[in-house]
């Protein structure tokens, strides 16, 4: 059995008394070095933490018959150890021991009631996954990855137009270093960043619903235009966690979009200067985890992972055999959505629909603009959707 016991920067004195007794009974003591150093030396082994941390696993499995216990900061399950250890050995294998972490004593300084709060971490995280999550009177509560974290944040905050945004830095939570400062003054790695989100006079802050306004990307016109993107995610159906394949992604759009509704995204596209491109659009919109695959499909499809849930076509669709390949790659209870707005397009998804089934919709806009001194209606190109699932 390992134990996972949490300490605050209080070290010891701020143990329960059961916690206080697990730690002094303990065969091995597992941490990194700055917790274990609040431990007086004893009988027990001392194990640092391996670099890469990966490798402590082994460490771990070698002492299976020993007493462990593991010192991990505050509240070992949120962004902690423990959800690591669980995952290598089995909840029955790990039993934990909660302390007040970073997040709760933070909300208490702030006066912030825990449930209105949204707690993130870039702690090994790009800072540019803070994006996805500014809204207007939103409270923040960031674990920083070093001392420059509150400057990257405050940088990124103006960068999106939310300058004006209430940002404080607390240091040392809990220990006799505590204090709150602003963010150019933070002098400590061990930090919170509090934000709440104010956005400048006029700024209009993007929406996490499907149909992001066009001029959010960046784009050379191979683009998913907003009102067909919309209806293209709605039948896309995205879920938390779930996978998909963006095939022919162009600036990425449909990709990044897909992510920001919670799901992880790959983009396949074989032209580099569009692959820089979707970087950039991914980082700027919040989600900098988005796998980018260079090379053109189907060739470069990753068909040796595995099933995606979801797919998209969106460039490529009259390539010989493409749509065919992509359904063969879905999982069961996949749906690929393909979309053509040429005729050699559009007979490749009746003859997909010929075979699998689904929905064929034709998919019309037309915006109003200005004529000389009158307004009318300038249709766009009509689009071709295929929608299918995998029975």
């Amino acid at each position: 059995m390992i134990t996972v016991v949490g300490i605050g920067e209080d070290g010891l004195d701020g143990l329960s008394p059961a916690a206080r007794i697990l730690v002094d009974g303990a065969e091995v003591l597992v941490g990194g070095a700055r917790h274990l150093a609040m431990v007086p030396a004893g009988a027990a082994e001392r194990l640092e933490w391996a670099s890469p941390f990966a490798e402590s696993r082994a460490l771990l499995e070698s002492r299976a018959e020993r007493r462990v216990v593991v010192l991990a900061s505050g509240e070992p399950l949120w962004f902690g150890a423990a959800a690591t250890l669980i995952g290598w050995f089995g909840a029955a294998a790990v039993s934990v021991v909660p302390h007040p972490g970073a997040f709760s004593l933070a909300a208490a300084r702030m006066g912030w009631a825990m449930q209105d709060c949204l707690f993130l971490t870039i702690h090994g995280r790009p800072v540019e996954s803070l994006a996805l999550h500014l809204a207007p009177g939103r409270r923040l509560l960031v674990l920083a990855g070093d001392r420059a974290s509150p400057a990257a944040v405050t940088a990124l905050l103006r960068a999106h137009g939310a300058g004006a945004s209430r940002v404080l830095v607390l240091e040392n939570l809990g220990g006799t270093g505590e204090r709150i400062t602003d963010a150019d003054a933070c002098a400590s790695d061990l930090c919170v960043v509090a934000v709440e989100c104010v956005f400048d006079k006029g700024v209009r802050p993007l929406s996490l619903a499907p149909g992001l306004p066009d001029e959010a990307f960046e784009h050379d016109g191979q683009l998913t235009k907003r009102d067909i993107r919309a209806a293209t995610l709605a039948a896309l159906a995205p879920l938390p966690g779930q996978v998909l394949w963006d095939v022919g992604a162009g600036s990425g759009s449909i990709a990044i979009e897909w992510m920001r509704a919670g799901g992880r995204a790959l983009a396949i596209e074989g032209k580099p200067d569009r692959l820089e491109r979707i970087a950039r659009n991914a980082a700027r919109l919040g989600v900098p985890g988005l796998e980018i695959v260079a090379g053109r499909a189907p060739d470069a499809l990753p068909l040796d992972r595995e099933p995606p849930d979801a797919i998209f076509v969106g460039g490529g669709v009259s390539e010989a055999g493409l749509l065919d390949i992509c359904w063969s790659a879905l999982g069961r209870g996949g749906r690929l959505v393909a979309n053509a707005v040429t005729m050699e397009g559009e007979a490749a998804l009746v003859a997909l629909f010929g075979l699998h089934g689904g929905e064929m919709t034709r998919l019309a806009v037309a915006h109003l603009d200005r004529v000389g001194g009158f307004h009318a209606w300038h249709p766009a190109m009509t689009v071709t959707r295929y929608v299918g699932w995998k029975k």
